[in-house]
């Protein structure tokens, strides 16, 4: 096992860059910003049909205004991707261009929305007027959505790199000369869209949209099969065991089929037919990553009330909430799972056992798969019974997984128990308890000033290199003064395990009488927000995109730095050391 888990860890650097590649960074950060659509107008989907299951039926117009919202939103999402898909894009373009020649992401939206439009319309004729045909505005465009996004940024880019505009005299105000420099790559792009649409209809009686979904369903369908969920998402768990993020890899390649499916399942079920489409969010929300990916929702439990290691007891007790709620980063990391050869085997299989129990209830049993859509924090067991819209069946999946997972967990777990209380054994209690106290007053010293500045830096120090971290040196120089009117900014995958940190930030600076600005978000909403802040860390499962990070940072004169997993979680849980460690980053 070990000779395995390292030849997986040799092939980290090249997961590090699939996960820094621009497009699938566009795709993936486009489709975390329309996220609030799809979550919103499930909202008046589930008060619209779930009442149906038993039995109520709202009256007419109480129902077509439900769904007219539903409709109005999650019926252009395409719509909407297409733009935030082109915003991210330009973004990762301009990290190559001059500072004072960058792609207008604004000017670049809009020219994604007129693209898409013409790749997957028809004109609608009535009598009174004429409209836009919306079959291929919603989910089933998306995949047209990200096209036309690319095509735009890379017309862009060809245009802006090489100064090919429409140049104004120095004394026109900057804004009406952008307007100008945007005219030329602006109408290249709609005429290349334009032009195209005309001939791929002329040559296969149908719009580009279409014939997108045609060529992608033998790939979706595959992909919904026992073979190809299991190598979905055993490959999701296998990039995050070896510390990189599996969903940032594998979810741009299947956004598509996660929303369509969804969609498809309700308009099945709303027709009376089967819902068998498998692969779709809420399954990959709730039943493959319950608990957060590596299905450990069961795992931490055991940690909290099944382990006689204390230090495993501590773990569980501190990640028990967060993983209840899909943020399992204080279990991968502190426990550790990562990278850890007992939990390789569950950790990668436990997701696949969870799917196929799901889709064998589909395929065999008769219930309908996921039809409504919430957001990814709900509990996995709450998400589970409410995505399947309160199924019977629904009950009985779920009492099964989760049986499952800790069969498959069980054996593991107490391996590791068993090897933690082996170690815990060698050092008496009252050493343990000794070192503890003298390490948190000797963090509690370094911050406030009160002790031996020269033998807190070197207990730092060494316990930095303990964590196997860069080491936090603080001395008595350190002061609140430090620390006022200070901002910082924490970034991670998806906007949770940022929280931790700036959370913990929060409540220290407060408690301390500190003036300390915090804020979490999610890596690719953060170039907006950049000039606001001082200094920005990197979650560990972000950490891969701190050479972008880098060159976003320089465009706007602040700071940034990634943090390793065990460091992470140790500053998260420790507010001493989160503000020695802000301090130190500001101070270089």
């Amino acid at each position: 096992m070990e000779q395995l888990i390292a030849i997986i860890e040799k092939g980290q650097p090249f997961f590090n860059a699939i996960a820094r590649n621009k497009y699938l960074k566009a795709i993936r950060d486009g489709f975390i910003s329309v996220i609030p659509i799809i979550i919103f107008s499930s909202i008046f989907c589930l008060v619209a049909s779930v009442p149906n299951i038993w039995g109520f039926y709202w009256p007419d117009d109480i129902n077509n205004a439900l769904w007219k919202c539903y409709n109005y939103s999650m019926g252009i999402l395409a719509i909407a991707c297409a733009a935030t898909t082109a915003k991210h894009f330009a973004d990762a373009q301009n990290r190559d261009l001059p500072k004072n020649n960058q792609i207008n992401f604004i000017s670049c939206m809009c020219a994604a929305i007129i693209g898409f439009l013409l790749l997957s319309s028809d004109t609608v004729a009535t009598d009174a007027a004429s409209g836009f045909n919306t079959t291929y505005l919603g989910s089933k465009g998306l995949l047209t959505a990200f096209i036309a996004a690319f095509v735009t940024g890379i017309i862009y880019k060809f245009f802006i790199k090489r100064n090919i505009t429409v140049k104004m005299p120095e004394q026109v105000p900057p804004n009406i000369s952008q307007t100008f420099k945007d005219i030329i790559p602006f109408s290249v792009c709609i005429t290349v869209f334009w032009v195209f649409d005309i001939v791929f209809r002329a040559a296969f009686g149908f719009c580009f949209a279409q014939g997108v979904i045609q060529v992608f369903q033998p790939l979706f369908t595959a992909a919904d099969g026992y073979i190809g969920l299991a190598v979905i998402y055993g490959a999701m768990s296998l990039f995050w065991f070896v510390g990189v993020h599996g969903p940032s890899i594998v979810e741009p390649a299947i956004a598509a089929a996660l929303v369509a499916n969804m969609t498809d399942n309700l308009a099945a079920f709303q027709a009376g037919q089967h819902a068998s489409a498998v692969l779709t969010q809420g399954a990959q929300y709730f039943v493959v990553c319950m608990g957060g990916t590596g299905a450990t929702l069961v795992l931490v439990f055991m940690f909290c009330f099944l382990a006689k290691s204390q230090e495993m007891r501590a773990v569980g007790k501190a990640a028990i909430v967060p993983v209840c709620f899909a943020v399992n980063e204080p279990l991968l990391f502190a426990a550790p799972i990562v990278l850890n050869p007992v939990f390789f085997v569950p950790f990668v299989f436990a997701p696949i056992a969870n799917i196929w129990i799901l889709k064998i209830f589909i395929d065999f049993l008769g219930m309908n798969g996921f039809m409504y859509t919430l957001p990814w924090t709900v509990p996995g067991p709450i998400g589970t019974i409410m995505g399947l819209g309160f199924q019977p069946l629904a009950f009985v999946m779920l009492a099964l997984i989760l049986v499952v997972d800790f069969v498959l967990y069980y054996p593991f777990f107490r391996a590791y128990d068993a090897q933690k209380c082996a170690e815990e054994a060698e050092i008496s209690q009252e050493e343990l308890a000794a070192k503890n106290a003298e390490k948190a007053a000797k963090l509690n010293d370094a911050f406030q000033g009160k002790a031996d500045a020269k033998s807190v830096a070197a207990g730092a120090a060494a316990e930095a290199v303990k964590a196997d971290a860069p080491a936090v040196v603080a001395t008595e120089t350190t002061a609140a003064s430090d620390l006022n009117g200070k901002r910082v900014l924490v970034l991670c995958q998806g906007g949770g395990t940022s929280g931790l940190l700036a959370n913990a930030l929060a409540k220290a600076a407060k408690e301390r009488g500190i003036n300390l600005e915090t804020a979490a978000e999610a890596y690719g909403n953060h170039v907006d927000m950049l000039p606001d802040f001082d200094l920005v860390v990197l979650a560990p499962q972000a950490a891969s995109y701190l050479a972008d990070l880098q060159k976003d940072c320089e465009r706007v004169g602040n700071k940034c730095v990634a943090c390793r997993g065990k460091q992470y979680i140790e500053l998260s849980q420790n507010g001493d050391k989160s503000l020695a460690f802000v301090s130190e980053q500001l101070s270089k």
